[in-house]
């Protein structure tokens, strides 16, 4: 009777977590839109990362003390406080979810436990308790499909918890990247200080790729006068360009941008002519850090960057 109890228990639990995979659905995880542009020489091969459209919601701390902001950062598991609260709020019922299929899979692995000391009995006989053999082998895999398919759900519940968790750690890598406004403020700013007023275009590449951009902004390049900069002013369009040299390392963007030479085609170039919608990026390092991944990934797919 026991046995049979535990049966139906770990039966019905099987039959709830398939409904409850069909109400549950599979958030999408939004990610940093990347753009690849192909090019025929080495380093001439950039991409552009677009960053997240400006948004009114406040991101900032200024409202939290500083032992509030301290207890935010502090780190476990490789992601601070914020960062899973950010994804708890994403993603609301992950935990319960969680809990629910790990438990019915313990529920279930208990029951396996029972039934396979009935297949048990029933092989070695003299039991006067001992069930059908065949009953007890459909007792057993009954409760290896419930276990199977309930560690199954929260083993990749667990899974895109992680991958939102390192999407969310990315996106504040690329807020807390540094630049330098091209029209002559002094002061450095973070890309999240654009988070909410502009949108900002990220175009990574070789020093010939760079100063190309630098041309079409700043010259006339058909039979009319270039007005591209005032049209990304009107959009709040920022230009972060990012040099690129050997080993994937990130060089001096604003040196090389100011060193380009016009060729015969381009009309009327001044390098400053686009300051205002454009920056450059400040330590090198945290830039590196940030675009090394986006490489790799560039280069899976086939780009020579």
């Amino acid at each position: 009777m026991i046995q049979t109890y535990y049966n139906k228990i770990a039966f019905a639990v099987y039959l709830l977590s398939i409904q409850q995979t069909h109400a549950f659905s599979v958030s999408k995880i939004s990610s940093v839109s990347t753009t690849l542009a192909h090019q025929h020489r080495r380093k001439q091969n950039p991409f552009q990362l677009q960053a997240e459209p400006p948004t009114n919601t406040n991101t900032n701390n200024e409202n939290l003390t500083p032992v509030e902001q301290e207890r935010l950062s502090q780190t476990f598991g490789g992601f601070t406080v914020k960062q899973r609260l950010r994804e708890e709020v994403e993603s609301p019922f992950r935990k319960v979810r969680l809990i629910f299929f790990g438990s019915s899979a313990g529920s279930a692995l208990v029951a396996l436990y029972f039934s396979a000391t009935n297949v048990l009995k029933a092989n070695m006989g003299g039991y006067s308790d001992a069930m059908p053999m065949d009953e007890a082998l459909t007792n057993c895999a009954i409760n290896v499909a419930g276990f199977a398919v309930c560690a199954f759900f929260a083993y990749r519940d667990y899974q895109l918890g992680q991958v939102n968790l390192e999407r969310i750690a990315k996106g504040g890598k690329l807020a807390k990247l540094a630049v330098v406004p091209g029209n002559g403020e002094r002061a450095l700013r973070t890309l999240s200080d654009y988070r909410r007023t502009s949108r900002v275009l990220i175009c990574a590449g070789g020093k010939e790729y760079v100063q190309d951009i630098c041309k079409s902004l700043n010259s006339d390049q058909l039979s009319d006068e270039n007005n591209l900069p005032q049209l990304l002013q009107d959009v709040d369009m920022l230009v972060v360009p990012v040099l690129l040299t050997e080993n994937n390392n990130v060089g001096d963007t604003k040196a090389a941008w100011r060193e380009t030479i016009p060729s015969e085609s381009d009309r009327n170039f001044d390098c400053a002519k686009a300051d205002a919608t454009v920056a450059f990026p400040w330590n090198n390092a945290a830039w590196v850090d940030y675009l090394e991944s986006e490489i790799e990934t560039a280069v899976k797919q086939g780009f020579d960057v």
